[in-house]
C-alpha cells in the first residue's frame, strides 16, 4: 500500500493544466513525527500520519503545498493566511492533516521577503482573491489524480485575512468550497485600515496624546471592572458590550495622582479614537469602537504603510503625514476593490446548498467587531432566512483570533484541535451542517491554562447571546442562548458603506 502511495505521489510532480507546477512530491512516513522546516508564523505541530507533501506554483508565483494523507476521509481543506500573506499556514494543516483531511494552503502570491510587492498588480490582484481560488482548483485535480476519485466536500477554514479570504470564496467563488469558517475577517478591510492609519496618525501628531500598551489596558481593565457583572457572572469578562456604558472621563487623574489614570491630552486622545471615525466634514465613516477594545499602540504597521505607499501611490517615499481619509479611501477601492469582502450578492452559494460559520471576538483590536456585526446585519437584510446557511458566532472577551481574557479555543484557525466533537470544534460543526444538515445551535469554547481547561463558556449564534441560568460558572453547562435584543437592535443599525 506505501509503495503504491510513494509511487503516485511522485507521480505528481511536473506540469499540469491551469498553469501549476508540482515542483516536488515526496512521501513522509514520520517516523515517529514529522515537522516541517519553515519561518512561517503559523507554527506546525508534530505530524504523525503518513502524507504525500506536494509542493508548487500556479502561474509561476502563487506558491502553494498540498498535504495529501494516506488515511483520507475524502474531504479538503483549504487553510488561509492573514496579515501580508507571503507564508504557508502549516498550523491548521499540520493539525487537521491528522484528522484525515486533505489540506492546502497558499502564500497568496508573494513570498514574505518580497519587498513592496503591493507594487506589482498581479501580486495585488492574486492576494486580493485569485490565488485562493486557483489554488482551492490545483488542490482538488493534484487530490483526484493521488487519491483516483474527486474530493467528496471540501472546506475553508482562515482568521484574519485568512477569514476575509474565506468570505471573498464565498462571495466570487461559490464553487471552490461546500463550506467555510470566516473569522475575524475585516470585511471592509480598507476601512479598517483607514481608522488604523488615522488612529496612529493622530497620536503621531500629538505626542502628548500618544496612548501606550499600558493606557489602553487601564481602559480596558476599568471598563470591565464596571460592566463584568452585567450578564450575572463576575469573571473578568464583558459578555456583551452593547450592554456597557463606560464613561471615559472617570478615567481622569486627580490633582496630585499620576498613575492609575489618563491625562487630559491622553484622555482626550482615547475619547477620540473610540467614537465613530469622522471624514473631512464631520461625518461617520464608521461604528467606532465598542467599550474596553483596545487597539494596537504605536506608528503605522508596515502592512499599512505599503497598502498606500506601495498598493495605492506606488511611490517608496509616500509622506503617511499626506494621508486623506476619503480620498484614500476611494483610491484604495479603486485600485483595490476586491480587497473588500462585503459583498451581498451571495446567491449562488446560498443556492448551492454553501455553509457559512463567522466568528468574532468581541473585544478583537485588529479586526474590530462592529463591520463584522455590520455585515452579517446586511446578509439578514438581504435574505430574511439567511441565518438557515450563515451563523455568526460572536466570542466574548477574545482578542483577534485568540487570546484575551475570554474562552478562546474551539477549533477555529491555529486553534488547539481536541476533538471532532461538533459542539467543540468550529469545523466539524461546520461539516456536520453541510453533510448533515443539522446547523449549530451553540458551540463550546474553552479557555486553556497550558494544556489544561481552566473554563469554558457557550457560544451563540447572533442575536443569542449566553445567559447564567445557575450552577458552576466555569462551566458552559450552566449558560443557554437566549436572544438578546440588544443584538437585535444592532442588526438594524445603518451599515457605514
Amino acid at each position: 500500500m506505501l509503495t503504491a502511495l510513494v509511487t503516485g505521489c511522485a507521480a505528481l510532480a511536473g506540469a499540469h493544466s491551469g498553469g501549476v507546477t508540482v515542483v516536488q512530491a515526496t512521501m513522509v512516513a514520520p517516523a515517529p513525527d514529522w515537522t516541517p522546516v519553515t519561518t512561517s508564523f503559523y507554527r506546525p505541530q508534530p505530524v504523525r500520519v503518513p502524507l504525500c507533501r506536494v509542493e508548487g506554483n500556479i502561474e509561476g508565483n502563487i506558491g502553494f503545498e498540498l498535504w495529501l494523507p494516506a488515511n483520507w476521509n475524502g474531504r479538503l481543506l483549504g487553510a488561509g493566511v492573514g496579515g501580508d500573506a507571503g507564508v504557508f499556514n502549516y498550523s491548521d494543516m499540520s493539525r487537521r492533516v491528522e484528522q484525515g483531511f486533505a489540506t492546502v494552503t497558499t502564500d497568496s502570491g508573494h513570498k514574505q521577503s518580497e519587498a513592496r510587492w503591493m507594487s506589482n498588480t498581479k501580486a495585488r490582484v492574486d492576494y486580493e482573491h485569485r490565488a485562493s481560488h486557483l489554488t482551492a482548483q490545483a488542490a482538488k485535480a493534484l487530490a483526484q489524480k493521488f487519491y483516483g476519485r474527486p474530493v467528496d466536500k471540501s472546506y475553508y477554514l482562515g482568521c484574519s485575512g485568512g477569514g476575509r479570504q474565506a468570505l471573498k470564496e464565498m462571495q466570487n467563488y461559490p464553487g471552490d468550497y461546500d463550506g467555510v469558517i470566516a473569522g475575524a475577517p475585516g470585511p471592509y478591510m480598507p476601512l479598517q485600515s483607514v481608522r488604523m492609519m488615522w488612529g496612529a496618525l493622530l497620536q503621531k501628531h500629538d505626542p502628548a496624546g500618544a496612548l501606550s500598551d499600558e493606557d489602553w489596558a487601564l481602559y480596558e481593565r476599568k471598563a470591565i471592572a464596571t460592566c463584568d457583572r452585567k450578564d450575572g457572572v463576575a469573571d473578568g469578562i464583558i459578555e456583551n458590550p452593547l450592554r456597557c456604558t463606560f464613561r471615559i472621563k472617570t478615567l481622569a487623574c486627580k490633582p496630585g495622582q499620576t498613575s492609575d489614570c489618563l491625562s487630559k491630552p491622553k484622555l482626550a486622545m482615547l475619547d477620540r479614537i473610540v467614537r465613530p471615525m469622522p471624514d473631512e466634514r464631520g461625518n461617520a465613516m464608521d461604528w467606532g469602537l465598542y467599550p474596553g477594545v483596545r487597539t494596537r499602540p504605536g506608528p503605522p504597521s508596515p502592512l499599512l504603510r505599503a497598502m498606500w505607499a506601495d498598493g495605492v501611490y506606488n511611490d517608496p517615499n509616500w509622506n503617511e503625514d499626506s494621508f486623506r481619509r476619503s480620498a484614500d479611501l476611494a483610491a484604495a477601492n479603486r485600485l483595490m476593490p476586491e480587497l473588500r469582502a462585503d459583498k451581498i450578492a451571495i446567491q449562488p452559494f446560498l443556492k448551492s446548498g454553501g455553509k457559512a460559520i463567522l466568528y468574532q471576538g468581541w473585544a478583537d483590536p485588529s479586526t474590530n467587531a462592529g463591520p463584522t456585526i455590520g455585515y452579517f446585519a446586511s446578509l439578514s437584510h438581504a435574505y430574511p432566512n439567511v441565518d438557515q446557511s450563515v451563523r455568526l458566532f460572536m466570542v466574548p472577551g477574545m482578542y483577534h483570533c485568540a487570546r484575551g481574557p475570554g474562552a478562546d479555543s474551539f477549533g477555529g484557525s491555529g486553534h488547539p484541535v481536541v476533538s471532532e466533537d461538533p459542539e467543540r470544534d468550529v469545523l466539524w460543526a461546520l461539516v456536520r451542517w453541510v453533510e448533515q444538515g443539522k446547523a449549530p445551535e451553540r458551540l463550546i469554547a474553552t479557555k486553556l491554562e497550558g494544556d489544561r481547561p481552566r473554563f469554558t463558556r457557550a457560544l451563540c449564534p447572533f442575536p443569542q447571546a449566553a445567559r447564567y441560568d445557575g450552577g458552576p460558572q466555569d462551566d458552559a453547562a450552566s449558560y443557554s442562548c437566549k436572544t438578546d435584543p440588544a443584538l437585535v437592535r444592532e442588526l438594524s443599525r445603518k451599515v457605514p458603506r
